[in-house]
């Protein structure tokens, strides 16, 4: 039985392998039958256009000379791509250059516009002090040439001159019982008689002064000073006012406390540039 069995799986495995060898030759035939009937037919479509198989093979050189070309164009091509990358480095570069030319250029003329202005500003300010020196020039030549006289004085009360001007000798103070200084002269006058400016100034104070009395001080050109001493009344005039000569100021009154005891009178005093003058060296009748 076991030898039956061995012999039919042999019979059946050679079965199979003729089975397949067959399957496979024919298999074998039909691919050879199947390409020699596509290549004849190539050649019938080839034959059909115009093309002989001496011509299909010319187009085979033909298509490596293409693909040598196009090889070459590639090369060819890569060189310009590297060439076209070195022109466009090297024109940023010049660009760049220009660029700092051109900026240093503006930079340059903005400098000299600058300094073209700076050295006109200069020059305008050189000439406002020239014209500012002119002028304080001229302006000091008109001042010569308009120098103001010194003025001149008139009397301003009319009397007798009852104590003298005296700086470098005594005279006798009825009041005060002793030998002093006396700045000015003392006109004698009634009360309330009208004291005139003595020339025409600037009223630049009326005071109550411990020693005078009430007094106004007129300040004239030149650095000239009037005072105006032991008055009565000073209501005519303010502090600060324009007055000409011979304009009211006053009246005679007795109110010095150190000429108490004197006639009534007016006190009065010529000042120049803090110096004291001698009135009747001064004064002048009209």
């Amino acid at each position: 039985m076991r030898r039956e069995s061995r012999n039919q799986e042999r019979n059946s495995f050679k079965t199979l392998i003729y089975v397949s060898g067959s399957i496979a030759l024919l298999a074998i035939i039909a691919f050879v039958i199947g390409f020699i009937a596509f290549s004849n037919k190539i050649e019938n479509d080839a034959s059909q256009n115009g093309f002989s198989t001496s011509k299909i093979s010319d187009l085979v050189p033909n298509t490596i000379k293409n693909q040598t070309s196009t090889e070459e164009a590639s090369s060819s091509m890569g060189k310009t791509v590297n060439e076209i990358q070195d022109n466009t480095t090297s024109n940023k570069v010049e660009e760049n250059k220009e660029h700092e030319t051109s900026t240093y250029s503006s930079n340059s003329s903005s400098i000299k516009n600058t300094t073209k202005q700076e050295d006109e500003t200069s020059k305008v300010e050189e000439t406002n002090v020239e014209q500012t020196f002119t002028s304080e020039e001229e302006k000091t030549e008109v001042k010569e040439d308009e120098k103001v006289e010194d003025p001149v004085f008139t009397v301003p009360v009319e009397g007798e001159v009852l104590r003298e001007f005296a700086t470098d000798k005594l005279v006798y103070s009825e009041t005060l019982q002793e030998w002093i200084v006396h700045n000015g002269i003392d006109i004698k006058a009634d009360k309330t008689t009208v004291v005139k400016a003595s020339a025409a100034g600037k009223v630049s104070s009326i005071k109550n002064d411990p020693r005078y009395g009430l007094t106004v001080t007129i300040e004239h050109a030149n650095g000239f000073k009037t005072v105006y001493a032991n008055l009565l009344t000073a209501e005519f005039v303010t502090e600060g006012e324009e007055v000409e000569a011979g304009q009211t100021i006053g009246t005679v009154g007795n109110t010095a406390t150190f000429e108490i005891l004197d006639e009534p009178h007016l006190h009065f005093e010529i000042i120049k540039d803090g110096q004291y003058l001698d009135p009747s060296t001064c004064l002048i009748n009209e």
